[in-house]
């Protein structure tokens, strides 16, 4: 039997995962293989009640990263996150759906190769799960304080209570605007939002609020450089993609699919060659 792993999104055409994986699987000769499952918010009850019984393991990704909590059990050792309201891993044990979240390792991971938060006032554009595990890590990792901005404003009362929740006394406020950001007293913007995947989609930000003071971290890809981050570059503030949080979620993820340990260099390989064709 293959075992079969994948991605589960709308829209998700667009994940490099699927090279990650695949690479992987073919290097520890593991009978597997990583596709793309790209499905409609109607369809995905649906989807997930008559699941292939050999799938076996999913990343999960915008926008289903908080409904997909309904779906599945929490060891006690994750508890943490159903309060945090957000997983992204899901993996089939003794035909039980286990949840995880791979991207508060992930953004840990790499935010660790690029920038030190500790201390920091951090600005944050989305409240949703990708959201929840950013502030979650940068929580953790003692930064100052976290400002947040999200147009559904009903989104955003529940990131608050669910940090207040985890973190009673960590400084986390909403801005009415990403103007109200104040990113002028800021050290980091992280837009944890959609927007910049689409050539038409706008530039949350204004040049006049991005500064050489500030480091700007896109958890998108693809492209590898978006409107955000061509702009930050142009106001000589440092920058980051999300090319190394998927990098690092996704060898967790590997290891939590297989219980094998993830083939770093193959999986990163795979990885960067997917990127220089986009």
């Amino acid at each position: 039997m293959t075992s079969i792993y994948g991605v589960l999104g709308y829209p998700c055409q667009h994940s490099l995962s699927p090279l990650m994986h695949n690479a992987a699987f073919r290097a520890l000769n593991i009978k597997a293989e990583y596709k793309i499952f790209e499905i409609r918010p109607e369809d995905l009850e649906h989807f997930l009640e008559k699941m292939d019984a050999n799938i076996q393991g999913l990343n999960v990704t915008i926008p289903y990263k908080e409904r997909i909590l309904q779906f599945v059990t929490l060891d006690v050792e994750f508890s943490h996150l159903k309060q945090l309201g957000a997983l992204n891993t899901i993996v089939k044990k003794d035909d039980v759906w286990k949840g995880f979240n791979t991207d508060i390792y992930g953004f840990s991971k790499h935010l660790q190769e690029v920038f030190n938060p500790r201390g920091k006032r951090c600005a944050i554009l989305g409240a949703g799960g990708a959201s929840r595990a950013v502030c979650f890590s940068l929580a953790q990792h003692g930064a100052k304080e976290i400002a947040i901005f999200d147009v559904d404003k009903s989104k955003t009362e529940l990131f608050l209570q669910m940090m207040k929740g985890l973190f009673p006394n960590f400084p986390v406020s909403s801005a009415g605007s990403v103007k109200e950001l104040n990113l002028i007293n800021k050290d980091i913007l992280i837009n944890a939002t959609p927007v910049g995947m689409k050539e038409s989609d706008p530039c949350l930000v204004n040049e006049a609020w991005l500064h050489k003071n500030l480091f700007v971290y896109d958890l998108i890809y693809n492209p590898a450089e978006t409107k955000l981050l061509a702009l930050a570059k142009k106001s000589g503030a440092r920058t980051a993609n999300g090319e190394g949080m998927l990098f690092y979620q996704g060898a967790l993820s590997f290891e939590l699919f297989t219980g094998q340990p993830a083939p770093l260099d193959v999986m990163r390989q795979a990885l960067s060659q997917g990127v220089k064709k986009l």
